[in-house]
């Protein structure tokens, strides 16, 4: 493993356990570890713990990012074994037992009795990674405060706009993926134009705002299915919200969208200023080292078909857990992750023999839709409107690291979902300052006078 360029630590640094990556599934296999005194080191790209479920709600000013990205060191502080690097892992040598790690420049080689993958994914798009580009993500903080951004940008320039086609534009939104991410935002984004930009600008109503949902599947969160996935359909479209079922996205550029339904094999085009990537995953590129390193196999979306007990391939000290594997087709979600981190360190610390199949136990399946709405399945029991969105806000709430952090939020739910304000909203005024004008010159003898040059804003 050359340095490639890189300056390269001469002395290997030794630990028992390496965890990469700080969401759902390595915070749980570290507190774990933490608490039954496991010396270990966990590596990750970013500072925070991100609560991915509530990012749509940092996209659209309901709560800020401290409030769902608590620091890891502060996390784990308390634990004297517990060692936090910010980094990003390279590459793995399972014959060594060794990680290599980039921080700050510098690579650096770590050995380990045991490691814990749990890198997470990434959004997916289908081949066609060009969508990327033209489209707005919500997997990471700077995701949502991007697209919250371009929020608030669409309603204050069409507010001064006088061109009735460019407001149109700036006023419609399209949301490819009816899965949890795609449902909420719709939601929201509805819900903003109804109670927060109709009062606060005055020549801009609901009715001028639109927003579209698009799914290739046929019905809305395909996972609930039966009256669950038709009652959030309906509440979607009594939002205001247009839903459009079995039609793919075959085309964006920077104005629109080109939609396709496989079964009329019609085509029609949307125009918009903002479209929303949140249909599909694939594991961060960690999957596709480990997977070469230790011959697992990968199924859709570069996800690592791991054993039974989360082993990688024929390695059999090597762990991934989280949005980044697959098996036995369990949902891709933060309760799955969690119960693997724990798993896993169960066996580690000898707990659990090692080689124990891993037992998913199914706590039920939440999905809030907007204000006062949402669907809730734990076992049979099925719920849906108002107490099932009071369910979701409590055990988001209990998920939510820290009481600071929870205390905050239910502030600013409050003021959000009772009230009409966005508390957050502010941090996105970021006004970029004109140029400043072209002095003029004075005409060469001779030539006429020319008006100088206007600077555009």
């Amino acid at each position: 493993m050359g340095a490639t360029g890189k300056e390269e630590a001469d002395i290997v640094d030794r630990t028992e356990v390496v965890i990469v990556g700080s969401g759902f599934g390595a915070l749980a296999a570290a507190k774990k570890l933490a608490k039954a005194g496991k010396p270990f080191v966990l590596i990750s790209e970013t500072t925070e713990h991100l609560f991915q479920p509530l990012l749509y709600q940092v996209a659209t000013g309901v709560i800020s990012p401290g409030e769902i990205a608590p620091s890891v060191r502060a996390i784990l502080a308390k634990y004297p074994h517990a060692d936090v690097r910010l980094g990003r892992v390279v590459d793995v040598d399972p014959d060594a037992s060794t990680v290599v790690y980039e921080a700050g420049g510098i690579r650096h080689t770590l050995g380990y009795d045991h490691l814990v993958a749990a890198t997470g994914a990434r959004q997916a798009y289908f081949g066609r990674d060009e969508f990327a580009d033209l489209t707005y993500a919500l997997k990471t903080v700077d995701d949502a405060e991007r697209l919250r951004r371009q929020i608030v940008r669409c309603f204050e320039e069409a507010h001064t706009t006088s061109d009735p086609e460019h407001r149109k534009n700036l006023l419609s939104f399209i949301v490819v993926g009816a899965g949890p991410t795609g449902v909420e935002l719709a939601g929201q984004i509805k819900e903003l134009a109804q109670r927060y930009f109709a009062d606060a600008i005055h020549n801009i109503t609901a009715d001028d705002v639109t927003v579209t949902l698009v799914e290739g599947a046929d019905k809305v969160l395909p996972p609930f299915g039966g009256k669950l996935s038709e009652y959030s359909k309906e509440s979607l479209e009594k939002a205001g919200v247009e839903v459009v079922l079995n039609t793919l996205v075959t085309d964006i550029d920077e104005h629109g969208a080109t939609l396709s339904t496989p079964t009329t094999e019609e085509s029609r085009r949307l125009t918009a200023e903002t479209i929303i990537w949140s249909a599909g995953i694939q594991a961060n590129d960690f999957a596709a080292i480990l997977a070469e390193r230790t011959g697992c196999e990968t199924v859709r979306g570069g996800r690592l078909l791991v054993d039974e007990d989360f082993t990688v391939g024929r390695a059999d000290n090597i762990y991934a857990i989280g949005d980044m594997v697959t098996l036995d087709n369990l949902p891709a979600q933060s309760p799955f992750a969690m119960q693997g981190g724990r798993h896993v360190a169960k066996m580690i610390l000898g707990k659990t023999p090692a080689g124990t199949p891993f037992r998913y136990k199914d706590k039920g399946s939440m999905a809030i839709i907007n204000r006062f709405r949402a669907i809730t399945r734990v076992g049979k029991i099925e719920l849906t409107g108002f107490i099932a969105w009071v369910l979701w806000l409590a055990v988001h709430l209990v998920y939510l690291v820290g009481f600071r952090n929870r205390y905050i939020a239910v502030m600013s739910w409050c003021g959000s979902f009772l009230g009409h304000r966005r508390p957050h909203f502010y941090y996105a005024q970021e006004p970029t300052p004109a140029a400043a004008p072209e002095q003029p010159v004075a005409p060469a003898e001779g030539e006429p006078d020319k008006e100088p040059a206007r600077a555009s804003a």
